[in-house]
């Protein structure tokens, strides 16, 4: 077969369910359009060292149903081919000793810049389309399009939190639940809301700003107080794992020395935010003779390489269709988007960050409906507790203190919520009289 008719795949970055979809589909497509397949093993990680032993030729009875399960086929792995100038030449000779002029690549925001670099270092010889995946959904993608695995990763964390909920109820106590999502809260908001947990907690909430510790632990101390003047002594919390991230420097000093993956972002595992808010909260409520059991638990890695759910299934196998067509047809330096039932290429020059320079990063808008509504159910102080002389002197009266020593622990946590009004105002806006 002509070296020319030649097609590799990758996988790089973390699992997301619908990998193998796409792997599959774009596979089948390339292998009916005369096209020799192969799966690159472990992402840029082998080829980038100009090892050529780690290849897997994709065929039609290898790959028609690994549609159905989660992980990877081919394997993942973060090796980032842009760290060194010989790693990324290395990278692109050897595609072009194995006859590939032609690369998919399955991955988050440092994939797809790594798929750039390759595109633009090669100078067209090879051509590039990346296909966007990720748990965290913070893609920049147009709004309501989710990357893939996000559905799946939301549907399974809803069935776990689901559980810690009744849990919580019979033991009566307290969970704070971490989720993925290194920058973003899709993820966490995502199962929060579904969920209807007590409360969710993402850093798009607290604006630009660093985030002091302080802050998060009073925000989750006063739901526990709302909890419990309203006669419930358990609940769960999930917080976003990017709140680390944006912790003010002086609290993250002295946590942990935080190491960094191949495309140097912290290793959040590294840092247990949901045992660090555990203990302070702890120690917060200790210091008004109250007590609770706080238990705390992350999911993540439970999530990411779960069976797909139909949606990702479907939806992934579009993808991979898709980004064939689009690559055998001359396309190239793009990302792979459905929008309304049809595939729209997406450029690397038009989706770009000027400030990093890699793909931009959707975050949460908490401007949206979508956000007012999660933000409406959560059990959190707000200012119309510190208007109510009622509620505020059950929340003193349950502290031992009084009602002005309350107000002045805590009602910086309300101070950048909009006022009663203007919250009515906002939800009136989305829903306009006929």
């Amino acid at each position: 077969m002509s070296q020319s008719k030649r097609i590799a795949i990758l996988v790089a970055g973390g699992p997301a369910p619908g990998i193998n979809s796409v792997i599959g589909a774009a596979s089948i497509r390339a292998i009916q359009q005369g096209y020799d397949v192969l799966g690159l093993i472990d992402g840029f990680k082998w080829i980038m060292r100009g090892d050529t032993s780690h290849i897997e030729h994709l065929t039609i009875d290898k790959v028609s149903r690994i549609h159905l399960r989660g992980g990877s086929f081919i394997g993942i792995a973060r090796d980032n081919p842009t760290k060194k100038k010989e790693y990324m030449d290395t990278t692109i000779n050897t595609l072009m000793k194995l006859g590939v002029d032609k690369l998919i690549t399955i991955g988050g925001d440092d994939t797809a810049f790594s798929a750039m670099t390759v595109e633009k270092v090669s100078e067209g010889k090879i051509k590039v389309v990346h296909v966007p995946k990720t748990i965290d959904n913070d893609l920049d993608l147009p709004y309501g399009i989710p990357t893939f695995g996000f559905q799946t990763a939301r549907h399974i964390g809803v069935e776990v939190v689901k559980n810690l909920m009744e849990d919580a109820r019979t033991t009566s106590r307290w969970y704070f639940v971490v989720s993925m999502g290194r920058k973003a809260g899709h993820l966490g908001l995502g199962i929060g809301k579904s969920s209807g947990a007590t409360l969710t907690l993402i850093p798009e909430e607290f604006g630009e700003e660093r985030i002091s510790l302080k802050k998060l632990v009073d925000v989750l101390t006063g739901s526990i107080f709302k909890r419990t003047v309203n006669g419930h002594n358990n609940g769960v919390v999930i917080l976003a794992e990017g709140l680390i991230e944006r912790l003010s420097t002086e609290d993250l000093e002295g946590l942990a020395d935080l190491e960094r993956d191949e495309h140097d972002n912290l290793r959040f595992a590294e840092l247990n935010i949901g045992e660090i808010l555990k203990k302070a909260v702890t120690e917060r409520l200790a210091s008004f003779n109250l007590k609770t059991t706080i238990v705390s638990k992350n999911i993540g890695y439970e999530l990411r390489c779960a069976d797909p759910i139909p949606f990702d299934m479907e939806y992934t196998r579009d993808l991979g269709f898709s980004a064939v067509e689009f690559i055998i047809n001359g396309g190239t330096a793009a990302m792979v988007s459905i929008q309304n039932g049809h595939f729209v290429p997406m450029y690397f020059k038009d989706i770009l960050d000027n400030k990093t320079g890699k793909t931009k990063i959707r975050m949460v808008e908490i401007d949206s409906m979508s956000y007012t509504i999660a933000r409406h159910f959560m059990i959190r102080l707000t200012r119309s507790d510190f208007a109510d002389t009622e509620i505020l002197a059950k929340y003193s009266e349950l502290c031992g203190i009084g009602v002005d020593k309350f107000r002045s622990e805590f009602e910086h946590v309300v101070a950048d919520e909009l006022a009663s009004d203007e919250v009515v105002n906002s939800i009136r806006n989305y829903f306009p009289s006929a």
